[in-house]
């Protein structure tokens, strides 16, 4: 036997193994965060400090994430005490039904509170939980039992996320004073009109509005938005250059609404900043024209029966031409030999063209 082969044979399977199988793998258990007290001197580093005892012994506190507490998953029904070194604290999964007054007062450096996927209801939410917490980022209370938005929050929150819960309403004043807001989640919910409660959250980069009862768009949005999904509601009407109030939106998704031809305005996605827009699933006849800078539409499943070149360029030539990449037209009732010839011109780029 080569002597490689021989040293680590020993090293794995030599009669001292047993004795030193924790010290050979210390480097794994460092990583996964357990920690095991041992009197001989073999195991001590002045280099390594304790594992510190605050850890609730019902979570995991590992030590390469020394600001992290996971109790995620754990059928817990109440929110354990946080130690003071926290930022990260994570909860989901559980059936904890409340977030009591007091419960971070421990931790007031937190920054993300992850809480989906529990059972919390406004009732059992207290009044100054959460703005007490001058650092806090991220809010997760996705799929609860909230009948509407945690009031207050504090300003420096950027990212709230309460879908699939019970928001039938956005009252004006729930969102004042969160100007460092980018991205809420507010999808698969109750709401019939958002009215212009939204217009404060001055930020405001991401919005998803998608599979509620909306018959009709928000009043007012922001004008920072970049993405805007409100697919899977009962919006059949455009106002006139609506799009317009939103000088840096990219994407837009309407899918699986009501919209019509007459509900649409001839130049609602003329949009220069426009990149994506989704249409599909609606009750359009017509190709509704779009700017020449759009590169993703999809118009599948709805009732159009013609190709309109016009659509996508409004002249044509070396310089003109549209910068569509994908089309989806599938779906509707498009004959292939009524597809005019000068499509390939207009649709130069274009990588996928489904009809």
């Amino acid at each position: 036997m080569k002597l490689t082969h021989m040293l680590v044979f020993v090293a794995l399977f030599g009669g001292g193994a047993c004795q030193y199988t924790y010290g050979y793998f210390n480097w794994l258990s460092r990583i996964m965060g357990y920690s095991r007290s041992y009197s001989n001197r073999y195991f001590e580093t002045e280099l390594e400090p304790p594992l510190p005892t605050d850890c609730p012994a019902e979570c995991t506190c590992p030590r390469i994430f020394p600001k992290a507490m996971y109790c995620d998953t754990r059928r817990f029904k109440y929110i354990p005490k946080v130690p003071a070194r926290m930022k990260y604290v994570y909860l989901q999964n559980n059936q904890i039904d409340g977030v009591p007054e007091g419960v971070f007062d421990n931790a007031t450096h937190l920054v993300w509170v992850v809480l989906h996927g529990n059972k919390i209801s406004n009732e059992k939410i207290g009044t100054d939980v959460f703005s007490k917490l001058t650092n806090l980022e991220r809010v997760y209370l996705d799929h609860n039992n909230l009948s509407t938005i945690p009031f207050p929050l504090p300003k420096s929150l950027r990212e709230l996320r309460v879908a699939g819960n019970m928001i039938s309403k956005v009252p004006p004043n729930a969102l004042e004073g969160l100007d460092n807001l980018t991205m809420l989640l507010l999808n698969d919910n109750q709401l019939e009109d958002i009215g212009g409660s939204l217009k404060v959250l001055k930020s405001l980069s991401f919005l998803d509005l998608s599979n509620n009862h909306l018959k009709k768009l928000p009043d007012a949005l922001p004008n920072s938005l970049h993405q805007l999904y409100l697919d899977f509601n009962h919006i059949s009407v455009i106002p006139n250059e609506y799009f317009k109030q939103f000088p840096k939106l990219q994407y837009a998704r309407m899918s699986n609404n009501e919209l019509t031809d007459n509900g649409i305005p001839l130049n609602t996605f003329n949009v220069s900043s426009l990149i994506e827009l989704d249409l599909s699933h609606n009750k359009l006849q017509k190709i509704p024209p779009v700017n020449e800078n759009l590169e993703n539409l999809y118009l599948h499943a709805n009732k159009i029966k013609e190709f309109t070149v016009d659509s996508f360029c409004k002249t044509m030539g070396w310089m003109s031409f549209s910068k569509i990449q994908v089309i989806r037209l599938d779906g509707n009732s498009i004959r292939q030999d009524n597809i005019p010839p000068e499509m390939h011109q207009c649709l130069r780029r274009a990588r996928i063209i489904n009809i």
